[in-house]
């Protein structure tokens, strides 16, 4: 830097545009050159800091920018996924503002509803009377009130739960109202199924009290029929009466026996019993039936004895509910034939028993109308009867009697012919 010279000079300095002159010393023009120097420095030294704070600032802005950027992009992904678990949730969600408008419908949701006329404004759908009436309900009521809404679709009726949550809203009173829709479709037939099964267990603990309370009667009515026909067998006419009495007393008894049987039966206590011997009562017992029908009971034992382990009341209970459906199934003049014999499955020769296995065969053939094919898979199950008359439970009570004997029960029938039952039950022995 230049240096004034040190014997102390005058100058003259003017305003511009003046022409008088201002007359400054050196020691002035010094001490203001000083002060320039040090206020420029300073300004540097400011300058400098400045640029420092800026370079900070840029590089906090750089940070602040990058977590936006990433919180901008975790939120789409939130949004995204939510989205996501919107379209598929497996139930219908829809979103209306305080007037009942429809905000919001997930797809399940717009399949729901019926959609506005295609005017080219892509309106949401608009919302069924009879859903907008239950979602005004529910609204009205306390959260998590829930209705069932029945919707008719092309697979059938349907049932859809509705719930109702709020959605405050900023700047509202109202808010917005959220509507959850859950197919209850499968819950209701579970629902029906249930009360149906409460009603037919009380139906049949009803039914089962009535049997018993008949059935007392009954045994006094069948014991006095008795005392009767003994008294009265010298009057032909009134023994037809008797016959007549005693077939509709055994028949209501049979009915009544089928009720029990089916409804309370416990496990059967199984004794050693002759089946040649406990057909033969079966056949007397019947014989009231078969007058009074017009027809006739053919009893061929194959053997003298058949021993089986069963149960003497519930065994004879299937050979009344065989020979009471065949006395319906034939005409008066036809034959009801019994069998009952041993028949061995698996010999080689009749001489050959080793590795066989021996089996009570029991045959009830009629010669009635026979049954329909298209019945045959059927007739053993609770309630199916092709006759109004009939209650449908004496094939079903003869199916599980005989499964709880370890036995098997078979049907052959064709149409005009005739029907053949036969019961195959192990046996104890037999001698013939």
């Amino acid at each position: 830097m230049p240096t004034l010279p040190a014997t102390r000079q005058k100058c003259s300095i003017g305003p511009i545009g003046s022409n008088e002159p201002i007359l400054l010393d050196r020691e002035s023009l010094l001490q203001a050159f000083e002060s320039f120097t040090h206020v420029a420095g300073s300004l540097e030294t400011s300058y400098l800091k400045l640029q420092g704070e800026l370079a900070m600032l840029r590089h906090e802005l750089e940070i602040k920018n990058q977590d936006l950027a990433r919180s901008l992009s975790e939120n789409k992904r939130i949004k995204t996924y939510l989205a996501g678990l919107l379209e598929d949730l497996p139930c219908g969600v829809l979103a209306v503002d305080g007037a009942f408008r429809l905000r919001f419908g997930n797809p399940l949701a717009r399949k729901l509803l019926i959609a506005a006329p295609d005017d080219g404004s892509h309106s949401l759908p608009l919302i069924p009377e009879s859903l907008g009436s239950i979602l005004m309900e529910i609204a009205s009521e306390a959260p998590g009130a829930e209705r069932i809404w029945a919707l008719d679709t092309q697979e059938g009726k349907k049932f859809f739960a509705v719930t109702c949550a709020m959605r405050p809203q900023a700047g509202s009173a109202d808010g917005e109202q959220v509507f959850i829709l859950r197919d209850a479709t499968e819950q209701k037939r579970l629902e029906e199924e249930r009360e149906f099964a409460r009603r037919m267990r009380a139906l049949a603990e009803m039914t089962a009290l009535l049997a018993h309370e008949i059935r007392n009667p009954l045994g006094s009515l069948e014991l006095f029929a008795g005392l009767i026909k003994d008294a009265t067998k010298d009057q032909t006419e009134v023994s037809q009466w008797v016959v007549h009495m005693q077939a509709g007393l055994r028949a209501l008894s049979a009915t009544v026996n089928n009720v029990l049987h089916f409804h309370s039966m416990s496990p059967s206590q199984l004794t050693p019993l002759d089946a040649v011997e406990l057909l033969a009562n079966t056949v007397e017992f019947l014989q009231p039936l078969a007058l009074q029908r017009g027809m006739g009971i053919e009893f061929t034992p194959e053997c003298l004895e058949v021993l089986l382990p069963a149960n003497a009341h519930r065994l004879q209970q299937v050979f009344f509910n065989l020979a009471i459906n065949a006395f319906r199934a034939m005409p008066a003049g036809k034959r009801l034939k019994i069998r009952v014999g041993i028949e061995s499955i698996g010999q080689n020769s009749p001489s050959d028993r080793r590795g066989s296995s021996r089996k009570a065969r029991i045959d009830f053939e009629d010669e009635g109308v026979g049954i329909a094919p298209e019945h045959l898979e059927k007739i053993f199950d609770a309630g199916f009867s092709t006759m109004k008359s009939s209650p449908g439970l004496g094939l079903a009570v003869c199916k599980r009697v005989i499964a709880d004997h370890r036995g098997t029960l078979k049907v052959k029938s064709e149409l005009g012919k005739g029907t053949i039952f036969s019961l195959y039950l192990p046996v104890l022995g037999a001698h013939s």
